[in-house]
């Protein structure tokens, strides 16, 4: 639980613009009607909270690995949390995304790189593909590595490599909306 909270006390400072990417995120899942949607990594429910801030009719499914982070994520939301469904899982284990169902939309920010090395990726990408409905889209943000981006190669995909992994996995369309910093949000469909 101390972990979960220094991190939570961090991120946004650390970060500050992620809340333009929260925007960027919300208005994408607006735009698209999306009812069903599954947030992969949700933390502390930063991302929760301002999407149902505005977007409160959303079915809500949080997925992390951590119970400390669902924990503050409740507290976060408060009465909103009682129409989330918290599922504890890692998206790096085999069979992490059974029963889970099928989403209009599945959105991401900084988790994808939890899976320890990016050979992984495809996979996931595979595996976010298959949990879509028909027309479903895809918002995948995380760090990049090359110029203006992160140093670990092993750890984060170059910006080419992201673009490639989404094409790989068998999603059509392919667009990034944004670049700030270290962070790029895709939207694929």
């Amino acid at each position: 639980m101390n972990d979960a909270r220094d991190w939570t006390a961090q991120v946004m400072n650390k970060r500050p613009y992620r809340t333009t990417f929260f925007n960027e995120i919300r208005s994408q899942l607006g735009q698209t009607a999306a009812h069903a949607v599954l947030e992969l990594g949700s933390g502390p429910g930063f991302l929760a909270e301002y999407i149902l801030s505005t977007l409160s009719e959303i079915q809500y499914t949080a997925f992390d690995f951590s119970a400390a982070m669902h924990f503050l994520a409740k507290e976060r939301l408060g009465e909103r949390g009682k129409h989330v469904r918290f599922i504890t899982g890692d998206f790096i284990q085999i069979g992490w995304k059974a029963d889970l169902g099928k989403f209009d939309a599945i959105i991401t920010i900084q988790a994808v790189h939890e899976l320890r090395h990016k050979s992984k990726t495809p996979a996931l990408f595979a595996a976010v593909k298959s949990l879509l409905a028909t027309g479903g889209t895809f918002l995948y943000c995380d760090h990049f590595c090359g110029e203006g981006g992160m140093g670990n190669s092993e750890l984060y995909l170059s910006t080419e490599e992201q673009e490639s992994c989404l094409r790989g996995s068998g999603f059509c369309s392919v667009n990034r909306l944004l670049t700030i910093g270290t962070l790029n949000l895709w939207q694929a469909s």
